[in-house]
């Protein structure tokens, strides 16, 4: 799947957000290594750090489903540049083998990064204990 294919999905799951308090509709379109596409869409709440953006939905969907490696990410709002995920979601996306994250915004601009490009210095697994350790510590 290219990329124009893969912001389309992202736009039409994007129909489906639910943004009452923010009024910005976010859609995101994760393809996995299997070839399946999964859908995210924000939905908010209003006590605001309840809700989910569209990526983090569309790793959770995907995750659900048993999927764990993936390709590309499209995500697209209506917004002046293309839409960057958040902080949150950035570190979120840094968990998954990523090639490419297409940004995009409803008038058809788009630009693709790198996960790293995306997210420098970013936290990962490498920066923790290793796992006998997490284990004997849990035993104390």
């Amino acid at each position: 799947m290219n990329d124009k294919e893969l912001v389309a999905h992202a736009a039409e799951y994007r129909s489906h957000a639910y943004a009452p308090y923010s009024g910005f509709a976010v859609g995101a379109a994760l393809l996995a290594r299997s070839g399946r596409v999964y859908g995210g869409v924000n939905a908010e709440n209003a006590s605001y750090p309840v809700g989910i953006c569209a990526e983090r939905a569309a790793i959770a969907a995907a995750v659900t489903a048993g999927e764990r490696e993936f390709e590309a990410l499209a995500v697209i709002a209506d917004s002046p540049e293309p839409c960057a995920p958040c902080g949150m979601c950035r570190q979120m996306l840094m968990e998954f083998p990523l090639k490419r994250i297409i940004l995009a915004n409803v008038s058809g601009a788009v630009r693709v990064l790198t996960p790293s490009e995306l997210l420098p210095f970013s936290f990962g697994a490498a920066a923790l204990p290793s796992k006998e350790v997490q284990h004997e510590d849990t035993h104390r």
